[in-house]
């Protein structure tokens, strides 16, 4: 079986031993991706851009995600983020799972993970 690494980079990927997105097994695996900002629509929107870009490189797209899981350490944020994940996801929603808990750094308020078709 091919697998295929796609790292962004990012400030844990080498830290903690991991990259951004694998392909294989016919799935797009997406680690669970933080954002940049003050609050969690901000950092809502700037997780899914970074998750957009390793869709891309993997050739898959937002309508080929089949899971996403959303973890905050504050399940209240949630509903802010609602209207940028129905944008985003449009007529294609894919299965989706909420989990309250601790992220890596308490400046964190939402990770996102994504299980996408690859192409």
């Amino acid at each position: 079986m091919s697998i295929k690494r796609i790292s962004s980079g990012g400030e844990f990927e080498a830290k903690v031993g991991y990259c951004r997105a694998v392909v294989a097994g016919g799935f797009v695996h997406i680690a669970g991706t933080v954002g940049q900002g003050d609050t969690v629509v901000e950092q809502c929107r700037s997780a899914l851009s970074i998750i957009g870009d390793a869709l891309a490189k993997s050739g898959s797209s937002w309508d080929q995600v089949v899971r996403v899981v959303y973890y905050l350490p504050d399940r209240n944020e949630f509903a802010p983020c609602w209207p940028i994940l129905a944008e985003t996801f449009g007529a294609n929603p894919p299965a989706a799972t909420m989990i309250e808990c601790g992220l890596i750094d308490p400046k964190y308020r939402v990770e996102i993970e994504i299980t996408a078709i690859a192409p």
